[in-house]
């Protein structure tokens, strides 16, 4: 298993070799051409751009303020800087020293070897000037002497600016020729490159390929079974390397996902059975015995009407309570059984219970799980209203949030209320997953309504709560608005 498993690493290895080494090559080679050539171009740029300051510029200063020296030498210290063709003179030579400095062209060395020539001959032109400029009287020979030599050396240094520059632009068009001869030459062994590249990739991968593709379309098979419900389904066994690990971990993961789902099965009977009994348990046998006794009491008082609508009411809060087993009924429906609930309540608490119900018509038809209303109208009687001194109220209202696309509905009293040290264990056993050891016979009822909307319709939907000590209580039950 070893050896198969280091084989095909080495075999994994060699195909990425194959494919990165003649890449890095290629590609360092293309940069490094790039780089040189950029260079060369960059350089000769450079060249003309320095060389193209002088082109114009030199002569028409040189000029200008010569004859400012001659025409005006009394006053030419008050016009320009008597010093300024000197300055002129050492930096063209400043720069064409540099040029010819990093020259690598004979015939570019000439050129500049002229110029600086030239500039040579220009300075000791200009001092010649500049001292016949003090002499009063030499006006007309400095002036013949200015055209004579100042400017043919001007000009003539202009025109071998303009030669090299020229030189230099021809050459740039070389280099350019040359780069796309090269580029031309990098994209043909580029391709030759390439095409081996993709032979030998595809000569080496379709041997590991069939070393591995058979044992995966047999692990594709099986798996496909398991998705469809199999778990009793095996990859085999025979399989060598990585492959082997991948058929025990699949294997493994089967086996235990069999196990989780009987598991689930079992704890899904077991959560129904439980459901039922808490369900059950919502019939509160208290409430039963005193509602008989109600009955009866009112049967001994001659109150024939009144026993007939407790034995109806009573009659249709259990038929709602059962409803056939079913789990969900329709809002009209659980909104008859809290009415039923309240009403036959009131017969008992007449003096201190009054309620109203504000459900709209439209709400009716849409879906919801049985038993979710009626323990939070019990909760609010039994811990608001009865805790409270005088008559009170019991409120339950329901509308559709066409936003969130949700039905909320309310259950409000104005009784006891809580503190908030009772409002927040009250919020913590209705987020607690699993039912909690709780002596209020209520808050579990409002915990077992919790669990089971989160069962129903998801973690988003539920129970909040807000109250306040002495003033009241409102909870607000929020559920998905799908029809059915």
């Amino acid at each position: 298993m070893k050896k198969e498993n280091a084989s095909i690493q080495e075999r994994l290895n060699m195909l990425l070799m194959v494919c990165l080494i003649p890449l890095t090559v290629m590609i360092l080679y293309l940069v490094i051409m790039m780089q040189r050539f950029s260079a060369r171009y960059d350089k000769v740029v450079e060249n003309i751009t320095k060389a193209n300051a002088y082109n114009i510029d030199f002569k028409e200063e040189m000029d200008y303020q010569m004859y400012i020296i001659v025409a005006n030498s009394e006053r030419a210290e008050e016009l320009i800087d008597i010093d300024g063709p000197e300055k002129l003179i050492s930096e063209a030579r400043q720069v064409f020293n540099g040029l010819y400095n990093s020259a690598s062209e004979e015939f570019a060395e000439q050129r500049l070897q002229r110029i600086l020539r030239s500039l040579d001959i220009l300075e000791d032109r200009v001092q010649e000037i500049e001292t016949d400029a003090r002499v009063s009287g030499n006006y007309e020979k400095n002036m013949e002497s200015l055209d004579l030599n100042i400017r043919v050396l001007t000009e003539l240094i202009q025109e071998q600016i303009q030669e090299y520059i020229y030189y230099e632009t021809t050459h740039l068009e070389t280099i350019r020729e040359g780069i796309r001869s090269d580029v031309d030459e990098a994209v043909r062994m580029s391709s030759v490159i390439f095409v081996l590249i993709l032979f030998g990739a595809y000569f080496i991968s379709r041997k590991i390929m069939q070393r591995i593709t058979e044992p995966i379309a047999e692990l594709c098979e099986v798996t496909a079974k398991a998705a469809g419900g199999d778990f009793n389904v095996r990859a085999s066994e025979r399989s060598e390397g990585e492959i082997a690990v991948l058929n025990d971990s699949f294997n493994q993961m089967v086996e235990k996902i069999g196990n989780l789902v009987e598991d689930i099965r079992i704890e899904q009977r077991n959560l129904r059975a439980t459901e039922l009994k808490l369900l059950q348990a919502q019939i509160n046998p208290h409430f039963l015995y005193n509602t008989l006794d109600t009955i009866i009491w009112l049967a001994e008082a001659g109150k024939k009407e009144e026993v007939v609508i407790m034995v109806t009411t009573l009659s249709d809060f259990f038929r709602t309570t059962l409803s056939k087993g079913r789990d969900f009924i329709s809002v009209k429906e659980e909104e008859a059984h809290i009415r039923s609930y309240l009403q036959i309540q009131q017969f008992r608490y007449q003096d201190i219970l009054e309620y109203s119900i504000d459900i709209p018509e439209e709400l009716y038809d849409y879906p919801i799980l049985k038993l979710t209303l009626q323990p939070l109208v019990e909760n609010a009687l039994y811990h608001g209203i009865k805790n409270k001194r005088g008559l009170g109220h019991i409120r339950v209202s329901g509308w559709l949030d066409e936003k969130e696309n949700t039905l909320k509905f309310t259950v409000e009293d104005d009784g006891r209320g809580m503190t908030e040290e009772e409002l927040l264990k009250v919020t913590k056993e209705l987020e607690c997953e699993e039912n909690s050891k709780s002596t209020d016979p209520s808050g579990f009822g409002l915990q077992n309504v919790a669990q089971r909307m989160r069962l129903n319709y998801g973690p988003e939907y539920g129970i909040t709560i807000k109250s306040t000590y002495g003033e009241g209580t409102k909870m607000t039950v929020t559920i998905p608005a799908v029809k059915k």
